[in-house]
């Protein structure tokens, strides 16, 4: 069933992979800690490795091994993992967490600040993201993304897919989820939104992992909007 434009209030975003080009990010910010350090590394395959321990990480604290943990933390820990197996020297502890702090850099989609522009003109447009809430203000603010309010993880206290992350996100809004759209380039996270009465847009971001892109080439499912970027999003939402 069409959903109509004029039902919705707020749009909530994924951010790594779908407003954010992380592994292209990642990868710039390992370059340069090489050329200051005078070493040379497969970064591209260091930031697909920091990238891998991601989800395992979040894991652990949402199965409830671990008491909360916000991302910055889980990352810092995992830098510290990878930088003794790529065999990195010469971090101190500052320069450590100077790199962890990539994560709060990451440069936006070509379409992303224009598309969240367009919407935030219209709707309320705000994260639903894993990252906490001081990495997605920094990475916003260099980027220039346009967010009314930073939500998801941390707020909620709960890393996604947990039902907590969707939900508590559309209470802080005041809004019912099916007022909310949950927009993102990863078919699973739609279908858990979906399931908590959200409503969903996929935006396909093909590039995310590079030549190691597996899945969410397209739209798996029939999700409320589909569109092939931010911009298209807007025009399909009557924002443009």
């Amino acid at each position: 069933m069409a959903v109509d434009s004029m039902e919705i209030r707020a749009l909530v975003f994924d951010v790594f992979g779908t407003v954010v080009d992380w592994r292209s990010s990642i990868t710039r910010e390992g370059r340069a800690v090489g050329e200051r350090l005078g070493i040379e590394a497969d970064w591209e395959a260091f930031a697909d490795a920091w990238r891998g321990m991601y989800q395992p990480a979040m894991e652990r604290v949402r199965n409830g091994e671990r008491e909360w943990v916000r991302l910055d933390d889980l990352h810092r820990e995992s830098l510290c993992d990878l930088i003794e197996s790529f065999g990195i020297r010469g971090l101190d502890e500052a320069g450590i967490d100077d790199f962890n702090r990539a994560w709060h850099r990451l440069d936006p989609w070509p379409d992303a600040v224009e598309g969240l522009t367009a919407l935030h003109r219209r709707f309320i447009v705000g994260t639903c993201s894993n990252g906490n809430v001081a990495m997605m203000v920094n990475m916003a603010k260099r980027a220039g993304l346009p967010w009314d309010a930073i939500l998801g993880a941390e707020p909620c206290r709960a890393y996604k897919p947990l039902p907590q992350a969707y939900l508590g996100t559309c209470a802080y809004l005041d809004l019912p989820p099916e007022r909310v759209v949950m927009v993102a380039a990863h078919n699973d996270d739609l279908v858990h939104a979906a399931s908590h009465g959200m409503r969903t847009a996929f935006v396909a971001r093909p590039t995310e992992y590079g030549p190691h892109q597996e899945r969410d080439f397209e739209a798996e499912h029939d999700f409320d909007f589909i569109a092939d970027d931010f911009v298209d999003l807007a025009a399909k939402l009557g924002a443009a």
